[in-house]
């Protein structure tokens, strides 16, 4: 009996080796995502003003609606943050998070587009700085990496160490 191409199994690498390579991908999208939500937030939690006058910065909606924005996102960012490092819930925070980054991404690029001299605020600080001072596609690339990281997550919430494939066996 003669073999023909597709007689052959070409993929030699066992579903389970593919299924572990894809669950570690998916431990370190959710450790690094998650641990940078947590440090971002942290960094702002305690400096509620700074805070509010970052958001505002970005001059896109009504002050006062920015102000409780910026008190509120710290906060938002810890929880994200924690639950994406402890892998609960992993798709919908995954789902939250990359729409975050998108839209402090569109953020970026809007400030960028419209002229306006502002440090973006991601990690403390916030508010209008030097021309000179701007770094807006660093920013964007660096916001982007993060949506990239929590897009896997949810496209494929599966990782090690993760809390939902001990409560929920996924």
């Amino acid at each position: 009996m003669t073999s023909t191409v597709d007689d052959v199994d070409t993929d030699t690498t066992p579903w389970y080796r593919r299924d572990r390579f894809l669950d570690v991908v998916g431990l370190l999208a959710r450790l690094f995502l998650g641990v940078v939500l947590v440090v971002a937030g942290a960094v702002k939690v305690g400096h509620p003003l700074t805070s509010k006058r970052a958001v505002q910065a970005y001059q896109v909606m009504p002050d006062d609606l920015a102000a409780w924005i910026g008190l509120a996102l710290p906060f938002l960012e810890i929880v994200l943050g924690v639950l994406l490092v402890l892998g609960l819930f992993t798709r919908p925070v995954a789902a939250l998070s990359t729409l975050l980054m998108a839209v402090f991404v569109v953020g970026i690029a809007q400030a960028w587009a419209r002229g306006l001299t502002i440090d973006c605020g991601c990690f403390g600080g916030g508010g209008e700085i030097g021309a000179d001072e701007t770094k807006y596609p660093q920013e964007i690339a660096r916001d982007a990496s993060f949506a990239a990281a929590g897009a896997w997550l949810w496209w494929r919430p599966q990782s090690l160490a993760g809390l939902d494939r001990i409560l929920f066996g996924h």
